[in-house]
């Protein structure tokens, strides 16, 4: 099964790049272009390579390349108008700051990609999914257990990986009921994004909030029964569409490979050193993940050194085992979720160094107030993505209380279950489940899903009234 990872993309204008942007060259007075030719050309050009974005699924045509172009071409609209105003340094340091901001997010998904290679390689996953069908649960069951598991799966696999895993088990145990798959990948999409609101390294847009410093981060998990309420609620409704059949149960047994469980170990140290690195010597979380690489890489070593060849297994058989090799691990990261999220960022980053994410925070978080933009930024998670949502507002940097930041947190991380193009996994789930679970399908079911978006919301401004 291939496995990408941790939680993915989402976008909407909101945000705001200073007046003056610090560079290690100095400070640089910006333009307003909002109203010139130049920016006008960028909103067009970013919204056509957003639309191939959210027609990849039809065309095949990957995600990264329509980002990855209209980064460069906006960028150098901007940098010829600068030029002809004898201002040739200010786009070049407001690239750096933005490259910076891609670097770190950068190192840290890499590492945790790999991580998460390594588990898949030695078989972690696929020893989870074979135990799950041996035990002859009933459609209800697996149900709630594939649901319940992603949840609390996410907040450490990410959303994407835990998604893909756990609708591998719907389909291996739904065999040719299209209703039960259907209603399953739902719940899955709605428990592993809920799952990812609450911690740091469960969906991108929290990972970026860590990484910033706004919230520390043991405040995410006052976001847990927030979370929760979000994915209850629907998945309460749809427990009585669920068929009520005993499928037939599996014999399948699959051992995971040597050094597994050590893996295991190593991942939650890595993420334990990333925290520690942050918290108590503040530095960035992504120098404590870079270190926690090393972790893996001296284990990898040890593995290769004392490998054979052919092994005995459980029946007496012998088998081949491959040799570890942790570079065809990092090889294996999703590299286009990697790219695209660069082009995300510059192309972000262009639009508010014209001046239009200024503009947009200036109605949204001014005129309309924090709670109702960071309501409107979930609902527009949904129809696009959360990453650059995600960006855009961290960009702006907006005056909120802890509160506020808690609820922008959750909403950008749980929007995006309204619709299956809403986050990364609902993506991922269209494509795994061959026609079972589909657009439409999820469609069906978002007034429900929406009511668990607004009680997730009211119950975060309940139970942590005292932080806004």
């Amino acid at each position: 099964m291939h496995i990408k990872t941790i939680a993915l993309l989402s976008v909407s204008l909101l945000g705001l790049l200073p007046t003056l942007l610090l560079a290690s060259t100095g400070e640089y007075e910006t333009l307003d272009l909002t109203q010139s030719t130049v920016g006008f050309a960028s909103l067009g050009i970013f919204a056509i390579a957003y639309l191939f974005v959210m027609a990849e699924e039809f065309t095949h045509l990957r995600k990264s390349k329509p980002v990855l172009l209209a980064a460069g071409i906006i960028w150098a609209m901007i940098a010829a108008v600068y030029a002809a105003n004898d201002m040739p340094h200010a786009a070049e340091a407001a690239v750096r700051h933005n490259i910076l901001e891609f670097a770190e997010l950068f190192l840290f998904l890499l590492v945790a990609m790999t991580y998460i290679n390594a588990m898949e390689e030695r078989l972690v996953f696929e020893a989870l999914r074979a135990w799950l069908l041996r035990h002859g649960f009933s459609y209800r069951q697996l149900f709630w257990l594939t649901g319940v598991l992603s949840f609390f799966i996410s907040p450490i696999a990410d959303n994407l990986t835990t998604a893909l895993l756990m609708c591998a088990v719907v389909m291996a145990v739904g065999a040719n009921n299209h209703k039960f798959i259907s209603i399953a990948c739902i719940n899955i999409v709605i428990a592993a994004n809920a799952g990812g609101a609450f911690s740091p390294f469960g969906d991108i847009t929290t990972l970026m909030v860590w990484q910033k410093g706004v919230l520390p981060f043991q405040t995410f998990f006052l976001l847990f029964i927030p979370s929760v309420v979000n994915f209850l609620i629907p998945a309460a409704f749809m427990h009585f569409a669920v068929p009520n059949i005993q499928p037939e149960a599996s014999d399948e047994v699959v051992t995971m490979r040597r050094g597994a469980i050590f893996i295991i170990v190593l991942f939650l140290l890595t993420i334990t050193t990333a925290v520690c690195f942050h918290n108590f010597l503040h530095l960035p979380p992504m120098l404590g993940m870079m270190t926690g690489l090393a972790y893996l890489k001296f284990f990898g070593f040890y593995l290769k050194k004392t490998h054979v060849t052919q092994v005995s297994n459980n029946n007496g058989s012998v088998e081949d085992t491959l040799p570890f090799d942790v570079f065809q691990k990092i090889a294996r990261a999703e590299w286009d979720t990697l790219m695209f999220f660069y082009g995300v960022v510059l192309c972000v980053g262009g639009l508010g160094f014209i001046g239009y994410l200024a503009l947009a925070s200036e109605i949204m978080y001014l005129d309309w107030g924090p709670t109702t933009a960071n309501v409107i930024v979930g609902i527009l998670s949904a129809i696009v993505d959360n990453i650059p949502v995600m960006f855009a507002v961290l960009t702006m940097m907006p005056d909120m209380s802890t509160g506020q930041w808690l609820l922008v947190t959750l909403t950008a991380g749980v929007g995006g279950s309204m619709l299956s193009i809403g986050s990364a996994a609902g993506v991922a789930l269209m494509g795994q489940s061959k026609g079972h679970y589909t657009f439409f399908g999820h469609m069906r079911w978002t007034p429900i899903i929406a009511l668990g978006y607004a009680a997730s919301i009211m119950t975060h401004m309940w139970i942590n009234a005292d932080l806004f």
